[in-house]
């Protein structure tokens, strides 16, 4: 072979090789499209309403972008050169769109709540839970995670449904937990997952009292590593604070871990104590639809109950010691 046909030979070989690589970046871009719009059909909406189209991004042919990083990349930081709003940005959009503003913090999170959920309960991805970890920090003022010291909940998106009152020491009975609509659950035959509250009555406190009233019930016998770390997940879930959040509604409850359940079958993935479920949607609330975030509370300063962040302020002095 001559030089020269050499020479045209290599031309011609590296304008395919770069052919193949646009060809390859483009494939890429449409997969990343198309995974948005499916994982983020709100946002995807709100985006194209702005007249911005992620088709439109320029991305350089010397860098490949994989759809998931690309995804990611969108919701946590926008690329260089493409002004996507931040997801603050975002959310304090939706808030004047909504018309709730600051002096309504519960609107605005039912408006967002609306844009950004599924329709249907399903596991969250972790940039989802992330922007909703913003919303209940920024709203609520209190510290929530999906992810808390390495263990997470199989969903955190599921239905909830009524539990009945725990026995809180040997001889409890149902008169002692109150009147009125909160003992029309009943009571409990067996014990929850961690027995008796107390060893007595004298041995029962006020905050173990409270911790009955506003308990909170998560799948932890489906969890996948349950039966090899057993001795340590029991102790870990044992009355860890989690926050409640009814999504129609937008009534949220700090409850205590007290029991494991509910089955698989009854299409229900959390429980909640009679005063939970009351506070949460009415005493003819039995079924629906929630979030479950952890409660990062390592000094034990959020109190169990209804949370009312229509009126919390600062955290200081909204959020006191049980």
């Amino acid at each position: 072979m001559s030089k020269s046909a050499a020479k045209h030979f290599s031309i011609n070989q590296s304008d395919s090789d770069f052919e193949k690589l646009r060809a390859r970046l483009k494939l890429k871009i449409l997969q990343a499209q198309k995974e948005f719009a499916q994982n983020f059909p709100e946002l995807n909406q709100y985006i194209k309403q702005k007249g911005l189209e992620l088709g439109r991004i320029r991305v350089s042919s010397t860098k490949l972008i994989s759809a998931g990083a690309l995804t990611g990349a969108l919701l946590l930081s926008p690329p260089a050169g493409f002004n996507l709003p931040s997801p603050q940005e975002i959310l304090a959009k939706l808030t004047d769109e909504g018309g709730g503003g600051e002096s309504l913090p519960q609107k605005s999170i039912i408006d967002i709540l609306s844009q950004f959920l599924p329709q249907h309960p399903r596991p969250l991805d972790r940039n989802e839970e992330k922007l909703l970890e913003e919303v209940i920090q920024n709203k609520m003022s209190i510290k929530t995670n999906t992810n808390l010291d390495g263990e997470h909940l199989n969903t955190t998106y599921g239905f909830i449904g009524a539990e009945q009152h725990l026995k809180r020491y040997p001889g409890d009975t149902l008169y002692n937990h109150g009147e009125g609509d909160v003992i029309k659950e009943g009571i409990a035959p067996g014990l929850g997952a961690w027995g008796y509250f107390a060893k007595s009555q004298d041995a029962l406190s006020p905050s173990l009292v409270e911790t009955e009233r506003w308990y909170a019930v998560v799948q932890t016998l489906y969890l996948p590593d349950w039966n090899t770390r057993q001795p340590y997940l029991r102790d870990w879930y044992k009355h860890r604070k989690v926050l409640i959040v009814n999504t129609k509604n937008g009534n949220a409850v700090v409850a205590a871990i007290a029991d494991s359940g509910p089955a698989a079958w009854t299409g229900k993935h959390f429980g909640g104590s009679p005063e939970v479920m009351e506070y949460l949607g009415g005493p003819r609330y039995k079924k629906g639809a929630v979030l479950v975030f952890f409660v990062d509370d390592p000094d034990n300063k959020v109190p169990l109950g209804p949370v009312d962040y229509n009126k919390l302020t600062l955290p200081e002095t909204a959020l006191t010691k049980v």
